[in-house]
């Protein structure tokens, strides 16, 4: 199945995104429209306004600035979903340097590596994840500059070469810097590590214009001038970062909670007012299931994006009284795939877009032949807009070439198209696991859970969600499976990977199915098997 661009591109315009689309421009801009209108708000707080926000951020430009930050330096910032990473955003990419926004449940050689594989010069913090990256400092040799963003003045914990510079001192004397040029459509706004497959997390080259595209494809009575979005999922992500990106550009009022409360979701809502909001699938399951009330349709929310959508949409849209749109996307290439309030079944995963970035799409098989209408196979993509899609992984040209291989993205996905236009989303080539909205690598599941006392090879697997996307099993190959003490596995692998990639499922194996000429794991067979008699449930076992 082959689709196209509707119409020829003789007008360049069209490709390239007025600088006023990208972030920092577009709070600049409301500054001087409408300096008093409120641009972000976190639930329970007070909204700041445009003017506020703007010279917060070019302040944050200054500062740093002045400790040697410029165009093209690689600033990792390792902080929680809120206003410091938000101003972190902004401040670094007026001055055209590259974020590399990294996970703050990354702890040890995951963190490590992020760090070295992004070749981080200089790291924003907070205090309670400063000892964490000290003990990593040794082997990190191009991190010079740690910036504790809530120290106090307390230099005691400084390292080696590393440069400790409390928050106090990063912005004293500061004054906004009015005279920066910002970024251009083309610079390079992140790094952005996404799941790895058979191998490390990559480090995905993200430019301002994906940025920009990810929701541009939005519909465009989605969020009014003026009106709130309401989002919890953090900018270590393109989901959030893009929410904010367009809430900035659209001119309205970014709230956000640290993370994502089912309990507090409506009132949330209610008390800030947000008309619109963004959600993953399985927020929305939660919400369906969560018990009926009389005042379930008496809240503010109009509109939601959210992508998959979930069987009883119909239902949710009905009792809530809202309306929902989907799409599909991933970091490399903002969202490709969308549709407007009319969704069309719930299954699917939208229709091309035909406005920017322009993108083209086809179904292949393994040898990127193209297939036929309704046949399932690769999704691989490409676009007209320059820089509007990730050029490449850092640091890694063989991955690189690979993804991009004979001019197309490819994305791992297996969809097929149907007869109306509608994608749908079939399997993952990819051997990932996606989890509560984080992409999670089984290579880096098994690379931790390989060192656990008695383990002899392991294999990492996704099985269905009661609420939707994934929960990670590991299979485990051991000697004695009978003897295998489950409690101790759980309680040392809990203490050696992040929450959300730690697994629920558990399986002690003495022999494990593997290929006969070159001896892989067939995780196809363990995943069509998933949960047995014998698999340990960490829930059920308490």
């Amino acid at each position: 199945m082959v689709a196209t661009q509707t119409e020829a591109l003789s007008d360049s315009s069209q490709l390239i995104p007025a600088r006023d689309c990208l972030a920092p421009h577009a709070v600049s801009r409301w500054a001087k429209l409408k300096p008093d209108a409120p641009a972000i708000q976190q639930v329970g707080g007070k909204p700041l306004s445009y003017r506020d926000l703007d010279q917060i951020a070019r302040c944050w430009a200054a500062a740093l600035t002045r400790i040697g930050v410029k165009r093209g330096t690689h600033v990792g910032t390792l902080l929680p979903n809120g206003e410091r990473a938000q101003y972190a955003f902004l401040g670094i990419g007026w001055l055209a340097a590259i974020e590399v926004p990294v996970n703050t449940a990354l702890t040890g050689t995951l963190l490590h590596y992020v760090l070295h594989n992004a070749d981080a010069e200089v790291l924003l913090v907070l205090r309670q994840d400063l000892q964490r990256v000290l003990d990593l400092c040794a082997t990190l040799p191009r991190l010079k500059t740690i910036v504790v963003l809530d120290g106090d003045g307390d230099k005691s914990q400084a390292s080696g070469a590393v440069r400790l510079v409390d928050g106090e001192a990063f912005l004293a004397g500061i004054e906004p810097d009015l005279n920066l040029e910002g970024p251009d459509y083309r610079d390079m706004a992140a790094i952005m590590y996404t799941s790895g497959t058979t191998g490390p997390s990559k480090g995905v080259l993200l430019p301002w214009a994906t940025i920009y595209q990810t929701w541009s494809g939005a519909p465009p009575d989605m969020l009014p001038e003026g009106e709130g979005i309401y989002c919890t999922l953090p900018l270590v992500h393109n989901s959030g970062r893009s929410c904010l990106q367009y809430a900035l550009l659209r001119g309205a009022r970014f709230v956000w909670r640290e993370r994502f409360s089912g309990s507090d979701f409506w009132n949330d809502l209610r008390s800030t007012g947000c008309s619109a909001a963004s959600l993953v699938g399985p927020m929305l399951q939660f919400l369906h299931s969560q018990p009926r009330e009389a005042n379930d349709a008496d809240n503010p929310l109009r509109s939601i994006f959210c992508g998959p959508l979930i069987a009883d949409v119909e239902a949710f849209k009905k009792r809530f009284d809202v309306r929902v749109a989907t799409g599909y996307g991933m970091t490399e290439i903002g969202l490709i795939l969308q549709t407007g309030w009319d969704h069309g079944p719930w299954q699917n995963c939208g229709r091309l877009r035909t406005d920017y970035p322009f993108p083209e799409a086809r179904i292949v098989n393994e040898f990127d032949e193209l297939l036929g209408p309704g046949q399932s196979g690769e999704l691989v993509v490409r676009v007209a807009a320059p820089w509007s899609i990730s050029p490449g992984y850092y640091g890694m040209p063989e991955k690189t070439a690979d993804a991009w291989r004979n001019g197309w993205f490819h994305t791992g996905d297996v969809m097929r198209c149907d007869d109306d236009g509608w994608y749908y989303l079939i399997d993952r080539l990819k051997d990932s696991i996606r989890r509560r909205g984080e992409n999670i690598s089984s290579f880096e599941v098994e690379s931790v859970v390989a060192r656990y006392p008695g383990v002899i090879e392991c294999a990492a697997i996704a099985v269905p969600a009661e609420h939707g996307e994934d929960e990670v099993m590991v299979v485990l190959l051991v000697k004695d499976p009978a003897a295998f003490d489950y409690a101790k596995f759980f309680a040392w692998v809990d203490s050696q990977l992040p929450k959300f990639m730690c697994p629920r499922y558990v399986e002690a194996m003495a022999e494990l199915p593997r290929n006969a000429t070159t001896q892989r794991i067939k995780k196809y067979e363990l995943r069509a098997r998933g949960i047995s008699a014998a698999t340990c449930d960490r829930q059920a076992a308490g």
